[in-house]
């Protein structure tokens, strides 16, 4: 992810996802390095209902049976250029779809490394493909947030097969949109199916903030962005902020943006009217 936490006044250290920053940590995490403490207060706010946790799931196996070629990554798909730079909001890009890998490359090598560089360079401890504007099936998170410590963990083409009732509430922000920070309800655990940087197949239960950081990351890899999983009244507290954003991609592409918030906003309102 490529998430910042902001800090809070009161309680347990916040996490960080799409920008996830090393400078961050979750109230699970054990770091002792102060510099990477932040703070944040669950909301008491209602959350959204626990059965839009994933707008993708699947057993494993199914895929075997459903996906069709032009479901996998050309070699088209998988080329970048580098410097990598991160994706901001609204570009369509983390709107689109993202393929699945099948080539397990020197090239694929290169991204992960150019992903991991960007990302300590961003005090980031999680980050996706489409973030850096390659639309394919690939994540890539440390906690410890630097190189040469903790661990280094690369997903290619993941699958949350399980997740937990339990959910927990935390303060989230993102690489792709810098300097805003939200409330988002995600479960507490999950299990993955997932290749590895050499295609070899693997499963991993994921608990605390691992689980947080998959999480947003995987959203990404399904076009989901964190403001998604927003209930109507924390998004609305960000919304100057991202009508900022728009704003910015307009004048800087000469389009208009394509989202807007005011829009979602005015869709959650309907939906949520009384019945007559």
């Amino acid at each position: 992810m490529a998430v910042r936490l902001q800090a809070s006044s009161a309680c347990v250290a916040s996490l960080i996802i799409p920008r996830l920053s090393r400078y961050s940590i979750s109230s699970f995490t054990k770091s002792s390095a102060s510099s990477r403490l932040f703070c944040s207060v669950p909301s008491t706010q209602q959350s959204v209902s626990p059965g839009a946790r994933f707008a993708v799931k699947a057993r494993r196996g199914d895929l075997n049976f459903v996906l069709k070629e032009e479901d996998f990554a050309s070699e088209d798909d998988l080329r970048f250029e580098s410097p990598l730079k991160i994706v901001e909001y609204p570009d369509p890009i983390l709107r689109a779809k993202n393929k699945r890998i099948n080539s397990f490359d020197e090239n694929l090598k290169r991204l992960v490394q150019e992903m991991f560089d960007i990302m300590y360079k961003t005090d980031g401890i999680g980050l996706s493909a489409p973030q850096v504007g390659v639309n394919v099936q690939l994540m890539v998170f440390n906690e410890a947030g630097e190189p040469g410590a903790g661990e280094e963990m690369v997903l290619v083409n993941p699958v949350v097969y399980k997740a937990s009732k339990r959910t927990i509430l935390f303060n989230e922000g993102c690489l792709s949109f810098p300097g805003i920070y939200a409330d988002v309800e995600r479960p507490a655990t999950i299990k993955v199916d997932a290749r590895d940087i050499n295609g070899a197949k693997f499963k991993i239960n994921l608990s605390e903030l691992s689980a947080r950081v998959f999480q947003h990351e995987f959203d990404h890899l399904l076009g989901v962005l964190f403001f998604d999983r927003m209930t109507s009244d924390v998004l609305e507290t960000i919304r100057p902020q991202l009508k900022n954003m728009e704003k910015k991609y307009e004048s800087k592409t000469g389009k208009p943006s394509p989202e807007s918030v005011d829009k979602i906003l005015g869709i959650k309102e309907v939906a949520t009217l009384p019945h007559a």
